[in-house]
């Protein structure tokens, strides 16, 4: 069965949070790999300021279809008022790559 792919960007507050929610994820059968990529700055606007943090950021690679529960599961276990939940569609990938993706997934 073919399916589409996605990858979630999503920013955490420090390794631990990153590192449980990238297991619930994939503990869930959400996503297939969650890579943590550590001290990434970021500058927003926040309440009328502009901030300035070290996050971790999670990508999230899981099938397109899944997204709702992705993103539900971020909202429901992240400590952020307003998570960043970002999904970028991938328009090609390696076939076995792929399809180890979907053996992940499907294993449920």
């Amino acid at each position: 069965m073919h399916h589409s792919y996605q990858i979630i960007n999503c920013t955490c507050p420090d390794q631990e949070t990153a590192e449980q929610l990238g297991r619930r994820l994939i503990n869930e059968k959400l996503a297939a790999c969650v890579n943590i990529i550590p001290g990434v700055l970021s500058i927003y606007p926040w309440q009328g300021e502009i901030e300035t943090a070290v996050e971790h950021l999670l990508v999230i690679k899981t099938q397109e279809h899944l997204y709702p529960q992705v993103a539900s599961c971020i909202r429901n276990h992240h400590p952020y008022d307003l998570p960043e939940i970002i999904a970028v569609a991938v328009t090609q990938g390696d076939s076995e790559y792929l399809q180890w993706i979907d053996s992940w997934l499907s294993s449920k």
